[in-house]
């Protein structure tokens, strides 16, 4: 019997050791996992994984100190997204976050159980990700980054009340693009404005497509288009040598060039995502049963050198509502 004893006592020292070795609240393996992929570096691609890593801690997660951020970005090549995505997926991540549409179509294909954010998807239905807006179902939810379109058709006929002929430019490889393309062919309708619409395959196709297009056009809107913001010089060159002005959907390419917009801010997408990340890590949501999240209203963004340069005059409430809630370019 005291055999017997000795040997239980010995068996139960040894299991709790080993339990405290790969369980123990100071080990590694305790901190919480999350997996970010992003398509590639860009300004307000940039702004939305720093609002990621904000919007978790906001929520008490500190990357280093109770939680592991593994950032992967694809540097503008698709076919590394596969590769990255199973990385984080076999690196064990508790949630992955997805920055654009490849990314988080990426992630989607690699896994059907680790929950999926959508760091900034304009149409997630479209692009083949949830079943619906309210209830996603499966392992996925997140933010959408659907421009004010509206708005922004809006603004450019207050900018350019004679305008006979508005140009879009998108990408028909970007989900997101021609979801927004979409969009604007039916507001523009609807509000009676003349549209001419060119795609591009790639980022080699703009220089030439877009001098095609600023030879009909009067003016140009830009939705929001990972390729375009990516060669938006580009664009840019071509529009200022004929004196036409760009309309951007993303307050990061105003920034480059364009003129003004009602945008959403990429920041607060980011933010959004980050404390959705941080619910559904402590339990408090899941994926299936959480309604896709948005930003509502777009911030005033307006540079007032491109706009001089281009002899526009700038609507004073416009200009007014930049100065005071959004953000003004000299």
């Amino acid at each position: 019997m005291k055999r017997m004893m000795t040997f239980v006592g010995i068996l139960i020292a040894f299991l709790a050791v080993a339990f405290f070795q790969e369980s123990g609240p100071l080990s590694a393996q305790s901190k919480p996992r999350v997996g970010v992929l992003t398509l590639m570096h860009h300004p307000a691609l940039d702004q939305i994984q720093k609002g990621v890593t904000a919007g978790l801690a906001e929520k008490g997660y500190h990357n280093g100190k109770n939680i592991q951020i593994d950032y992967q970005n694809a540097q503008g090549d698709q076919s590394n997204l596969k590769t990255m995505a199973n990385k984080l997926v076999n690196e064990h991540s508790n949630v992955v976050v997805g920055i654009t549409t490849p990314a988080s179509q990426a992630l989607a294909n690699s896994t059907k159980k680790i929950p999926v954010v959508l760091g900034a998807v304009t149409d997630p239905k479209a692009a083949g990700l949830v079943q619906n807006f309210q209830r996603p179902g499966g392992n996925i939810t997140g933010v959408s980054n659907l421009s004010p379109i509206a708005a922004q058709l809006k603004l450019i006929k207050e900018f350019l009340p004679h305008l006979k002929t508005l140009g879009v430019i998108y990408t028909s490889s970007d989900s997101s693009a021609v979801a927004e393309h979409k969009v604007i062919v039916q507001k523009a309708r609807q509000m009676k404005i003349p549209i001419k619409s060119y795609s591009i395959s790639n980022s080699n196709d703009l220089n030439q497509v877009s001098q095609e297009m600023l030879q009909q056009v009067d003016a140009v809107m830009v939705p929001a288009d990972n390729v375009i913001a990516g060669a938006m010089q580009t664009l840019i060159k071509n529009s200022d040598a004929v004196n036409k002005p760009v309309f951007p959907a993303v307050d990061t390419m105003v920034k480059q060039g364009g003129v003004a917009t009602y945008g959403i801010n990429q920041y607060k997408l980011g933010l959004i995502g980050g404390r959705l990340t941080a619910a559904i890590l402590q339990g408090k949501k899941r994926p299936a049963t959480t309604p896709i999240q948005y930003v509502r209203h777009g911030d005033p963004i307006v540079n007032i050198k491109q706009a001089q340069k281009l002899g526009l005059k700038i609507p004073p409430h416009f200009l007014k509502d930049a100065q005071t809630k959004g953000e003004v370019i000299k």
